[in-house]
């Protein structure tokens, strides 16, 4: 009894060393840091824009996007640090223990202003017939800066629209040049089409080497059009359709394939406009925030007036509507007749991708046990 009680006791003292351990190993990764006179506490190796949007507090942003990450280009994310010179990027800046940090402070939002009025100014924002009107980055940091028109004259001169690829239109007229679409395109999907061309003032997007969109190598998998923060890349489908605001969202998982990915299904009136993949805490989803062309472009048929929308039967050599009750009696008489006649073995199934793992293991079920076959097979390996 003495050796049990004594390895309890042990038991007991290594548990709490290792409870003391995790606990320290979390402390040591957290930080403490005060923004606007606010106390928050931080995990190590966050940036000062995380620790400010996981809290709540506003800083816009223009080049910085949660899935291409640290950018530092637009200025527009700037704070001051106490202790620090100048003025920081805080998507690139990383917390440190006892940071002092001001985000709307007079000198900040005159750089602010300047940043969004130069956009403003170099470019057609003409929000009122524009697709993002609503949901566009640079109209968001100018409604809270209190900038009603822009105060620079810059010249510059109109380019043509790229509509020539199947899904997405380029307006290279609002483009800010913030290169998120860039990121997307080369390390998120990782297809390379889309770069910057050219020099100085003629600085543009450009695809491959810069021929028009349905010319070039773009498989339409719209990541470009979802991380674009204005109205530079829209969608074919929805222009016209209805303002952002009217739009209703639902969260789905894609049928086309057995991936499983999150998408963001946006309907107007019961009619599907367009697809975005879940940003939401889109780390853990299976597709990371991203869609390939059919998620993103392969809906339309629910539109379609002549989508099939009751069971056909073919009588006298024609097909014609009929009841569930009609199609289900008539599949079970002849699934019966089959196999009295010929045997079960004479009966095949096929499942679908396009249906859950509940429904493929349910047709499983069926074959194998109602039927008594083997022969099923699933269409990946058509």
């Amino acid at each position: 009894m003495c050796g049990i009680r004594s390895s309890c006791v042990l038991f007991h003292v290594k548990f709490r060393i290792i409870i003391y351990q995790i606990f320290n190993n979390f402390m040591e990764n957290k930080v403490n840091i005060i923004i606007d006179g606010k106390q928050y506490e931080a995990a190590k190796g966050k940036t000062v824009l995380d620790v400010a949007r996981e809290n709540g507090v506003y800083i816009p942003t223009l080049c910085y996007h949660a899935r291409t990450g640290k950018a530092g280009k637009c200025r527009a994310c700037l704070v001051e640090i106490e202790g620090v010179r100048g003025l920081k990027e805080s998507c690139a800046m990383e917390v440190r223990e006892g940071m002092v940090i001001k985000s709307n402070s007079e000198k900040i939002t005159e750089v602010r202003k300047m940043i969004v009025e130069l956009h403003l100014s170099n470019g057609e924002h003409n929000c009122i017939a524009c697709e993002k009107n609503g949901h566009c980055e640079l109209q968001d940091m100018a409604y809270h800066l209190g900038i009603e028109r822009p105060h620079y004259a810059v010249e510059s001169h109109t380019m043509e629209l790229d509509c020539s690829s199947e899904g997405i239109i380029r307006d290279p007229n609002k483009c800010i040049q913030c290169g998120r679409c860039i990121k997307g395109c080369n390390h998120n999907v990782m297809h390379e089409v889309l770069d910057f061309g050219w020099r100085s003032g003629h600085m543009k997007v450009i695809c491959d080497d810069d021929v028009p969109m349905g010319e070039s190598t773009c498989v339409q998998c719209g990541e470009c059009v979802q991380l674009c923060p204005v109205g530079a890349l829209t969608f074919k489908n929805a222009k016209g359709k209805g303002p952002y605001w009217e739009l209703k969202k639902d969260k789905v998982i894609c049928t086309y394939c057995g991936v499983g990915c999150s998408v963001d299904v946006y309907t107007k009136d019961n009619k599907y406009i367009y697809s975005l993949g879940t940003e939401e805490n889109w780390e853990n989803q299976t597709n990371k925030g991203m869609l390939c062309v059919k998620g993103r472009f392969g809906f339309d048929f629910l539109n379609r007036e002549d989508r099939l929308k009751t069971p056909l039967i073919r009588k006298n050599g024609k097909l014609e509507e009929a009841t569930w009750d009609e199609a289900f009696d008539l599949v079970v008489t002849k699934l019966g007749d089959i196999k009295a006649k010929h045997g079960k073995g004479s009966i095949g199934f096929f499942t679908s991708a396009r249906i859950s793992n509940e429904e493929n293991y349910a047709v499983m079920r069926f074959a194998r046990g109602v039927i008594g076959t083997n022969n099923i097979d699933h269409c990946a390996r058509l």
